[in-house]
């Protein structure tokens, strides 16, 4: 675009835009007749609009095409572009299609198009010496593509958002129905989620990001961004029907088991980490749908359990924490056991070499490392646990005890806190 092109575009001259000897909106005037071959070509030529239904086009598509091809003969009339109130019904009907779920690209296409036509129509006659006058209706044409281009794309996704939050809140105010035992048929369709028989229920822990530990980024910021990427993953991964009551440090999702419906794996947990940027620890219930209050007391029971032995992040059930939960179960078995190591009390350096020890799956070259310390060193304070609790590290039959021991005690504290 050349300034001289720009600066005519923008004046305002008495006489109307003239192309081949005539007013340039004169091709446009007649809008039913050109509406209608607008949209018989979005029907047959338009592979995104071929799907829609033909009241559809008949109707709203033909009613804004008139529209449209009106605010665009009265643009060349007046050599200016549409102001933003004459916009209203175009984002009006972004609005609606919005909701009614088609597709923005679609949209856009048909307007691109339909402008396409249109100033094709307008040109059709032009002559030789109407340089000028192509140069000012090309630049009003490209005005006023920018223009519904940008009402319609703010429209759409402002539309989209309020649809998201909507639904959102449909979705919290059923999941938390759900966890509470109050799930119905008539609150499912009030909120226009369908209830599965059954659901995976989890209990999620997001860690902090590095954004959060950043002084120089609002923590708040950055914690709001971490969930809003993860609830974003969600709504993709499990096709928006996963029912969520999260925060910036976790919270509890259901996920329905139904026939064709996708479920948490392994693989799609991945994705979820990957989006929110930290290492999620999920663990998981599968229960009947009257049985997800207390799914959920035990997915977030095994959770603790996950934070409490100090395992990795990841997707647990309760094949993977069997011991850890019975030890919790308690009984005069388990008060035992976690009072096996109680003569360490004293030492904290044994209690600090046995966990090392333990978790370098007895390396004491790594475990010597990772404490500074000589491997000789190592091999003292081993012995020394022994003597004073008769638990050898140097059998498998010691070493099963010790691990034992440790997790009922830290268990046991553990509960201890939480009272």
């Amino acid at each position: 675009m050349t300034f001289s092109t720009l600066h005519l575009s923008t004046s305002t001259p008495e006489t109307a835009l003239e192309i081949g000897g005539q007013p340039a909106s004169v091709p446009l005037q007649n809008t039913d007749r050109v509406a209608a071959r607008m949209v018989g070509y979005f029907a047959t030529c338009m592979a995104p609009c071929r799907t829609l239904p033909g009241e559809q086009l008949r109707g709203d598509v033909t009613e804004l095409t008139r529209s449209c091809l009106a605010l665009a003969a009265e643009m060349f009339d007046k050599r200016a572009v549409p102001d933003d109130e004459q916009l209203n019904e175009v984002r009006e009907a972004a609005a609606q299609w919005a909701r009614e779920a088609v597709p923005l690209g679609t949209i856009l296409r048909a307007y691109h198009e339909g402008l396409r036509i249109a100033f094709g129509l307008v040109t059709a006659r032009a002559k030789a010496d109407d340089v000028d006058e192509l140069l000012v209706a090309t630049d009003l044409m490209l005005e006023l593509l920018e223009a519904i281009t940008a009402a319609v794309s703010d429209a759409y996704v402002g539309e989209q958002h309020l649809v998201a939050r909507e639904h959102q809140t449909a979705a919290q105010t059923l999941a938390s129905a759900l966890l509470s035992g109050r799930g119905s048929s008539a609150l499912a369709r009030q909120a226009g989620i369908p209830i599965a028989e059954s659901y995976q229920v989890l209990a999620l822990s997001i860690p902090e990001h590095p954004d959060e530990r950043d002084t120089r980024v609002d923590t708040h910021v950055a914690a709001r961004r971490k969930l809003r990427r993860l609830q974003s993953e969600l709504a993709t991964v499990f096709d928006s029907r996963a029912l969520a009551l999260l925060s910036t440090k976790g919270g509890t999702l259901l996920i329905p088991v139904d026939e064709g419906t996708v479920v948490l794996t392994i693989d799609s947990l991945e994705m979820l980490t990957d989006a929110a940027g930290v290492p999620l620890t999920v663990a998981m219930v599968v229960g009947d749908t009257d049985q997800i209050p207390d799914a959920a007391d035990q997915a977030h029971e095994l959770l603790n359990l996950v934070r409490v032995a100090g395992r990795a992040p990841g997707l647990y059930q309760m094949a993977d924490l069997a011991v850890e939960y019975q030890l919790t179960r308690g009984g005069p078995a388990t008060r035992r056991i976690a009072t096996i190591l109680d003569p360490l009390d004293a030492h904290p350096e044994l209690f600090d070499t046995m966990r090392a020890y333990l978790g370098n799956d007895m390396n004491r070259q790594l475990t010597a490392k990772q404490l500074y310390v000589h491997p000789n060193t190592v091999d003292y304070r081993l012995r020394r646990i022994s003597q004073l609790t008769t638990v050898d590290l140097a059998t498998s039959a010691g070493i099963s005890q010790a691990a034992i021991a440790l997790l009922a005690r830290d268990l046991d504290r553990s509960v201890a806190r939480r009272l």
